[in-house]
């Protein structure tokens, strides 16, 4: 999440719903379409499977997604040689999305679509990223997690995302432990994140998602995504002209 974002005052969006008894806090959407992508994959299939579904997508959705080795993603406007250093150990992506510096292997990583038609993507980049981030922290703390949203930005001290919490980013005893980067084109938003350095419990994903609606529906990727995902992977993310454009 940009750090332009830091400190801004925030009202609370009425997205879709408001206030129903299925959600503690917000509901973000009133159905939701759940992906648990069982299957690791490379760093470009990940970014490009996500840029898939977003071309596809009709309804909200959220995709859980793990990685099949080491790797790190940067945003998109970060400069390779910030990362170049890391490339033999680790399968280096450039993010669609924006932000800094992620470390991914044993990370829980998600994303969160949501189509232009609807209603939320109305709302202001910053207040989607703050009732996910709501989400998010009460599927940790049903989970009996002592977690907090942060309050403030902190000074930035690396180039490494979770090194530099910003606003509504999630703490567990003042550490960051959960952040997201996105982006927004005329077909819809969506959200990137990572949940690192915490035990999850085997429900977590169930529960994170009902936080986000109470009607939610799992689905499996098509094949059509798939095999439009690994387009996306071989013309783009996996190109050295995409890694290394700036």
């Amino acid at each position: 999440m940009s750090s332009a974002a830091v400190g801004q005052a925030l009202r609370l969006p009425t997205f879709e719903n408001g206030n129903r008894s299925g959600c503690p806090t917000i509901c973000l959407f009133t159905s939701l379409v759940v992906y648990h992508d069982i299957d690791s994959r490379t760093a470009a299939m990940n970014m490009a499977i996500d840029e898939a579904l977003l071309e596809n997508a009709t309804a909200p959705l959220i995709r859980f997604y793990r990685w099949d080795h080491p790797a790190l993603s940067f945003g998109y406007f970060g400069k390779f040689a910030d990362v170049e250093n890391h490339q033999s150990g680790r399968d280096l992506v450039r993010r669609w999305t924006g932000g800094g510096i992620v470390f991914h292997g044993d990370d829980l990583t998600y994303s969160i679509l949501i189509p232009a038609s609807n209603p939320a993507f109305g709302e202001s980049a910053i207040s989607i990223y703050e009732m996910a981030h709501l989400a998010l922290r009460d599927a940790l703390i049903a989970h009996g997690q002592r977690v907090e949203l942060a309050a403030n930005g902190a000074p930035k001290i690396s180039d490494s995302c979770f090194a530099n919490p910003v606003w509504a980013d999630v703490l567990a005893n003042g550490r960051k432990i959960a952040g997201a980067a996105q982006r927004r084109t005329r077909r819809g938003l969506l959200q990137q994140g990572s949940i690192q350095d915490v035990d999850l419990a085997a429900d977590f994903q169930k529960t994170f998602a009902s936080q986000l609606s109470d009607n939610c529906c799992e689905q499996t990727i098509s094949p059509h995504i798939l095999e439009r995902a690994q387009e996306i992977a071989d013309e783009k993310y996996a190109a050295l002209s995409w890694l290394r454009r700036r």
